[in-house]
């Protein structure tokens, strides 16, 4: 008898997905009606416009030199320039109002064609002979892509000649109509997502659309699925993402599955994947063709009023017409001024009637950026013996101001507005926040009350999100006195509880960084620190990169998000040490630029107040604040003679006020994270005062707030003689103490986590502290041998 296994007995059955709220079409459908039809003269003009870009793509690329991203950048060519001039409603000469609808490249690598296509559009409109243009601040020159992948320090003779802009290899909003800083795969597609939130949010029906460029790869990511399921759930219909399918990756030409040939990657089509997400997607076999792009982008724009976000997929080809195709253009192309360069350029010489330079002679930097020069005046010279295309482009630019104007957006009548945010007084608590002694407090639920009080103020500026954590971290209060359940743009539009896909820290970070950027909210994330901190350090750092840009242009200082690392530390022993990790706070503290990420680390709820309002009057890009999961009794500073709690908003204080000081100290221990804290102050410190050891305690409350101050305000409070003289005491790891504790003998002597040389088991706080050597016992040994050896003079 023939041996048959399971698979060929039992046939698979039939699968079908549930019906979605979006729909999927094919351009071919829609292309010849009526509405959605391009003009020819349109279609003719924008070839003129790509050969244009196409040429600028391998310009770029040869001189940087050899720098960048030819392929994908010639792919997603057509596609941009349909946005720009065609298919976007905004105001060319106010790069910054906010009513304008926004591109983000979410490919960043994609920079050198956004670069090219911003020059020359400056270009076209200057050739036109357009009045008023913006500021040169917010003007992207010609002259300025001798600054791309530059240095701003560069001293080459023509960059610093022509006052070209340095440009950065990832866009940044350094450059104008970039509203974020992208790069990091996946990340910018979730910074998209918030920003369309938070736009929708602001205007209501009708709102800026946000238009999303980006190619099968970076998709890719968890992430990138992550703020797709966020957006299509929360139905932000003012969302459009354009996807550049070309197969092309940097090691493969087979990206996904494509005529039955299964993916190197993934195995679903870029279509699937949206549509599984339950987005809209017009799909575009040919996304070289004009007539099909401005057809799908137009249908996108004004066919579709199911409230669910769009993807449209163009069918593209990576390096279409540069001469190398496929991963190969992939950050690489033509060799310098080598035949193949000269090749890719040869129809644009055809069509303008016109010879490129000729690099000749030894190849010196110089000669090199002169030669660059010389190629980008050709370029200028095509543009200028190309009326039709300049006027085109001018016209059309006019129509999106028109358009703009036409749609009348305004923001809500008590639409969000973070301002009061960042006037807080840390010494005056509201009075839901004036904690009495002995009660038993979340330090979480404390700080989700401090936002709910700040979201009051603010007209529902703080919307939060967790990683299906929102009562475990005590963030669901933020939204109380608002909608209740997760904000729906359609159906919700008042809760300020934001679903980020799940337990999603990743794509969570980017989504409430990009709300924050747009400038109407303050952005919430929570979850376990042991997850958070890493998962969110990207978007963190994106986010700060970007506010710096901005700052940079327009003096504005930034607009923050907040992380809450969540059940941070040991004290959340019983999920055990995947949980309860002790090394979130070293992947942030002192690990960005100053003033651009602060940390918290109260050990009494009754900190939070003081702490949140001085941190966000500094207005840093990133806010994270590290809480513990068990309820803490709340201290009678007064009675404990400790210092009050306000004193925790210059971020290192000492603990102990000196009417509880018997005279001059001997000796000093910092300390930090509120389980050390909590047990040193009940079982320890009663204690030393029955020995008659009188030390310097301090508590660190912030590292930044503390940096922050002034130096001679930071020598007064803690001199370099406690540094070098102190022992330290914390929650975290031992190089989160290096900062205070600055002798290798007060090192050798500080209790952390990792001290006994391994992660702690599972079991209740008390017990894992005492595994870890942090209970009031080891504590207490290692204070009193240290203060022997401080009375000793040793």
């Amino acid at each position: 008898m023939e041996n048959k296994t399971p698979s060929t007995i039992v046939k698979p059955s039939k699968f079908s997905l549930a019906p979605r709220r979006g729909g999927y079409y094919e351009v071919s459908d829609i292309m010849m009606l009526a509405p959605f039809k391009a003009a020819d003269e349109d279609l003719k003009n924008l070839e003129d416009i790509d050969l244009l870009y196409r040429a600028l793509c391998a310009i770029l690329y040869n001189f940087v030199p050899c720098s960048g991203h030819p392929g994908g950048s010639i792919s997603s060519g057509r596609i941009a320039q349909a946005l720009l001039f065609s298919t976007m409603d905004y105001d060319f000469f106010s790069p910054d109002r906010k009513e304008n609808d926004v591109i983000s490249y979410a490919a960043g690598h994609k920079a050198l064609g956004l670069y090219a296509l911003w020059a020359l559009r400056n270009e076209l409109v200057v050739a036109a002979g357009a009045a008023g243009m913006p500021a040169d601040k917010f003007q992207l020159r010609l002259e300025d892509l001798l600054g791309f992948r530059r240095n701003p320090g560069t001293q080459s003779p023509l960059f610093a000649k022509l006052g070209a802009k340095a440009l950065d290899g990832h866009p940044t909003p350094l450059t104008p109509f970039v509203p974020v800083a992208t790069g990091a795969s996946g990340v910018g597609l979730g910074s998209a997502v918030g920003l369309a939130f938070a736009a929708a949010d602001t205007y209501g029906p009708g709102c800026p659309r946000v238009n999303i460029l980006e190619g099968e790869g970076g998709l890719t990511p968890g992430r990138a699925a992550e703020a797709m399921a966020s957006a299509a759930t929360s139905q932000l219909s003012n969302v459009l993402l354009h996807i550049d399918w070309n197969q092309a990756s940097i090691d493969s030409d087979n990206v996904c599955p494509e005529n039955s040939k299964p993916g190197d990657y993934v195995q679903w089509t870029p279509a699937e994947l949206a549509y599984v997400n339950d987005w809209n997607v017009i799909y575009v076999a040919n996304g070289h063709d004009f007539f099909q792009i401005l057809t799908a982008q137009r249908f996108a724009y004004c066919g579709i009023d199911n409230q669910q976000p769009t993807a449209i997929v163009y069918r593209t080809v990576k390096g279409w017409r540069y001469g190398i195709e496929g991963r190969a253009s992939h950050g690489s192309g033509h060799e310098f001024c080598s035949e193949g360069y000269y090749a890719a350029l040869a129809e644009f010489e055809a069509r303008f009637g016109l010879r490129v330079p000729r690099h000749s002679g030894p190849r010196t930097p110089e000669s090199v950026e002169a030669c660059f020069y010389e190629t980008l005046l050709r370029v200028r010279k095509a543009v200028e013996d190309a009326p039709a295309a300049a006027k085109f482009a001018l016209r059309k630019l006019d129509e999106a101001g028109a358009r703009l104007a036409a749609a009348g957006r305004a923001r809500l009548p008590g639409a969000p507005d973070p301002a009061k945010a960042f006037t807080l007084d840390p010494a005056a608590p509201p009075r839901e926040l004036e904690l009495k002694p002995g009660r038993e407090v979340r330090m979480g639920e404390t700080l989700a009350f401090a936002l709910n009080h700040v979201n009051k103020m603010t007209g529902g500026a703080v919307v939060a999100a967790s990683a299906d954590l929102y009562s475990s971290t005590g963030v669901s209060r933020v939204g109380e006195g608002f909608g209740e359940g997760f904000y729906n743009f359609s159906s919700n539009p008042r809760a300020r509880l934001y679903s980020a896909g799940g337990i999603c820290e990743d794509a969570m970070g980017a989504i409430m960084s990009g709300a924050s950027s747009f400038g109407s909210h303050i952005g919430v994330t929570a979850s376990y620190a042991s997850f958070l901190a890493p998962l969110e350090h990207i978007p963190a750092r994106l986010h700060a990169i970007g506010q710096q840009a901005r700052r940079a242009v327009n003096g504005a200082p930034a607009n923050p998000f907040i992380m809450i690392n969540a059940h941070c530390g040991l004290q959340t022993g019983e999920d055990g040490p995947t949980h309860s990790d002790p090394q979130p706070l070293q992947l942030l503290e002192g690990n960005f630029p100053p003033g651009s990420l602060i940390t918290l680390t109260p050990w009494d709820p009754q900190e939070i107040w003081p702490l949140l309002a001085a941190s966000l009057g500094r207005r840093p890009a990133v806010i994270a604040p590290f809480v513990p999961r068990p309820p803490l009794k709340l201290a009678d500073r007064a009675a404990l003679g400790l210092a009050p709690a306000g004193a925790a908003a210059q971020g290192l204080y000492q603990l102990l006020v000196p009417a509880h000081r018997r005279g001059r100290a001997r000796g000093t221990v910092v300390l930090q994270g509120s389980g050390a804290a909590g047990i040193f102050i009940s079982e320890v410190l009663p204690k030393l005062r029955e020995a008659g050891l009188d030390l310097n305690v301090f508590y660190v409350a912030s590292r930044e707030l503390f940096e922050l101050l002034g130096e001679e305000e930071k020598k007064k409070i803690y001199p370099e003689r406690l540094a070098q003289e102190a022992m330290g005491i914390t929650d975290f790891t031992l190089p989160t103490m290096c900062y205070w504790v600055r002798s290798g003998a007060g090192l050798a002597r500080t209790l952390h986590p990792f001290r006994n040389g391994r992660y702690q088991s599972s079991g209740k706080a008390g017990d894992v502290m005492k595994e870890a050597g942090l209970d009031g016992a080891a504590q207490l040994k290692a204070v009193m041998e240290y203060a022997k050896t401080v009375a000793a003079g040793k």
